[in-house]
């Protein structure tokens, strides 16, 4: 029943093969399958190497152990994992034997296999819920939990939604379901739940340590860190929805320029280009990208332009890339997405594709000076997310679909490497484990403009760092915003001083209502697209500007902080937003604290997410705290009210 081949624990029954190896510090990977042999992909773990263990084999059991973690199996076949012989996670299992009376006899097992036409299975790993456990990370889901447990999540990407399943446990454990399944994970008082919809095994991840940082740096050595963070991209990054021409770019860059605001990178949004799927300049209202790089350059400002993976029918491009093989194909229906034209998506997970789409940008755009990328749609987004109707080269959507952010990042990171840049920083709107690797900052999407949507975002941000992504950024004031709305100014306000002390400060949004016309009447090109009102620091009237412009200039003052964060992060995946209780894990009070957190090791924040607020408690862990606005000392151990008239967000730097 139980064997050790080659450093791995294997055992056999009814039909099901399970392998558990050492894997990482601390760490086991259990597989299970009902096929003669396991999936040859190992995903998030790929190039993980296999440590020898200490394995006890006995006729009724078998114990592997990896360090401080271990793991036993029974006769039953039940898996039941320790730190440091202290039990954190144990399968659930209700099946009745009649060698074994105190079973129940429900019939219900922890690794069900349902089988499916076509050969696929679907699966669900089930495990005992811990009372009184806390659970974290999982990556970004609009809603303002900072705690998981008791929350069903979706294991699917979606415009807004990222899936990155993996979860930091107040127990001293960090769980990887190492599956691109689309599936749900349930996080219920009575029973955890890990679903596919169409799987060939079961494949899971497990390390343990004292600290939340030490479980992370264990997760990140495997999965990979976010590279050095440029230092020309650590300051205001300028965007709206959109500017329509070359000479509205150089107007805005000047005007910054010349009121002496420090900007770091520019962005040109979707459709300056000629069709989606051309990947390149509408030559009428562009007519010298190379020249307008040049001249924001000369402002020390860098030029981001926005990548669709959507392909028009009408694109030049189409044809050669259907016949191809490198569009993703709808199992029934004629397109994917409809959005102001009839398109396809490119399949980022075929490895062709993604070198085709690469070279086309480094002709039309690299090789003109623009060295940054918006990697815009990139989940991808369809018209339906119908997720059993679209098939890519790595498998069906159901079966692989979540890792195609990752795959659609390796196009530009690799391509940008090969060119020979080094100071790599991209902008995506989804992400899957290991995305940090490939250079790309993390947005939270098409979100809503309000203050319920801050909140969102407050606790999205904080998890997806705690799921391995370190930068991470929004669109400040939320995309979708009507600005004539009495309460927008104060939103705003608030939205930036929080984003000064997130990741990325990053303008951008489809400020409305916006009655701008169309330049021209063509059905294609740069003037087909309506575009939103200003959104440049100046647009919202003297008081906001004098407020944006302060915390602007705060962020400056603090950019060598910043960057030491941003190390940190790529030498043991620390985030840079942390949870409290990330810096304080002994310090019970921080495991509930759900409306402040650390920017880096040295700064608490606790930003305003309510309207109207004017005031606000903050707790203040053991210690001397510095209030960065006026300069008091308080003692920490205890919470204080801090003041926060609409220019200030409370701060404190640890002294």
């Amino acid at each position: 029943m139980f064997q050790l081949e080659k450093d791995s624990l294997y055992f056999r029954m009814g039909g099901e093969t399970v392998c558990i190896q050492a894997v990482g510090k601390d760490g086991l990977r259990i597989r299970a399958t009902p096929y003669a042999e396991f999936s040859h992909n190992d995903w998030a773990l790929d190039g993980a190497p296999v440590l020898p263990a200490d394995v006890t084999l006995g006729e009724g059991s078998a114990r592997i152990r990896n360090g401080r973690i271990g793991a036993t199996v029974s006769e039953l076949g039940q898996i039941r994992i320790t730190r440091d012989d202290r039990p954190i996670l144990q399968e659930y299992y209700r099946m009745y034997r009649y060698d074994s009376p105190h079973t129940p006899s429900l019939r219900v097992v922890a690794r069900e296999f349902k089988p499916m036409r076509g050969g696929d299975y679907e699966c669900c790993l089930r495990f005992e819920s811990n009372d009184g456990e806390k659970l974290f990370g999982m990556g970004q889901y609009q809603q303002p939990f900072l705690d998981l447990k008791g929350c069903t999540l979706e294991l699917a990407q979606r415009n807004t939604q990222i899936s990155v399943p993996f979860a930091l446990s107040s127990l001293g454990y960090g769980f990887l379901w190492n599956n691109p399944a689309v599936g749900r994970v349930n996080f219920a008082k009575n029973v955890t739940e890990w679903y596919a919809a169409s799987a060939k095994q079961f494949d899971y991840w497990v390390t343990v340590a004292d600290t939340p940082k030490e479980i992370l740096e264990n997760f990140t050595q495997l999965t990979g860190r976010a590279p050095a963070f440029p230092e020309n991209a650590a300051g205001l990054w300028q965007c709206k929805l959109r500017y329509r021409t070359q000479e509205e770019v150089l107007e805005v860059a000047r005007e910054y320029h010349r009121r002496g605001i420090p900007l770091d990178v520019i962005v040109i949004d979707f459709f300056h280009w000629t069709r989606q799927g051309e990947w390149k300049f509408d030559p009428l209202y562009w007519p010298d990208p190379a020249a307008m790089v040049r001249e924001l350059k000369e402002y020390g400002i860098r030029c981001m332009v926005s990548v669709w993976p959507t392909v028009d029918k009408k694109s030049e491009n189409f044809a050669q890339m259907r016949d191809s093989g490198y569009l993703i194909r709808p199992e029934r229906g004629v397109q994917c997405f409809d959005f102001l034209g009839d398109s396809y998506i490119y399949d980022a997970t075929n490895p062709k594709a993604r070198r085709y789409v690469w070279d086309k940008c480094k002709k039309n755009y690299f090789d003109a000076g623009i060295d940054m990328f918006w990697l815009d749609e990139a989940e991808p987004e369809y018209t339906s997310y119908d997720f059993d109707n679209f098939r890519y080269s790595s498998g069906t959507l159901l079966q692989t679909g979540n890792v195609y952010p990752v795959c659609h990042a390796k196009a530009f990171y690799y391509g940008q490497k090969e060119a020979g840049q080094t100071d790599i920083c991209n902008l995506i709107r989804c992400a899957w484990v290991g995305s940090q690797k490939y250079g790309v900052v993390v947005w939270s999407g098409d979100i809503h403009g309000n203050f319920d949507s801050l909140r969102d975002q407050f606790a999205a941000g904080l998890n997806i760092g705690l799921a391995g992504i370190p930068w991470w950024t929004t669109d400040i004031g939320g995309f979708f915003v009507d600005v004539l709305r009495p309460e927008h100014a104060e939103l705003l306000v608030r939205w930036f001083e929080y984003a000064a002390f997130c990741p990325v400060l990053r303008l951008h949004g489809d400020k409305g209502p916006s009655a701008i016309p169309r330049l021209d009447d063509r059905d294609w090109g740069g003037g087909f697209c309506h575009t939103g009102l200003p959104n440049e620091l100046w647009s919202y009237g003297e008081d906001v500007y004098e407020i944006l412009k302060k915390y602007v200039l705060l962020r400056e003052r603090m950019k060598p902080y910043i960057l030491r964060v941003m190390r940190e992060a790529s030498e043991n995946g620390s985030p840079v937003m942390r949870t409290m209780f990330y810096e304080f894990p002994q310090d019970e009070r921080c495991w509930t604290c759900e409306d402040q957190y650390m920017f880096g090791s040295q700064y608490l924040v606790a930003p305003v997410l309510y309207a109207g607020m004017v005031e606000r408690s903050v707790y203040l862990p053991a210690g001397q705290w510095k209030d960065i606005h006026t300069g008091e000392v308080i003692e920490g151990g205890k919470t204080v009210m801090a003041a926060a008239p609409l220019d200030v967000i409370p701060v404190f730097e640890k002294v």
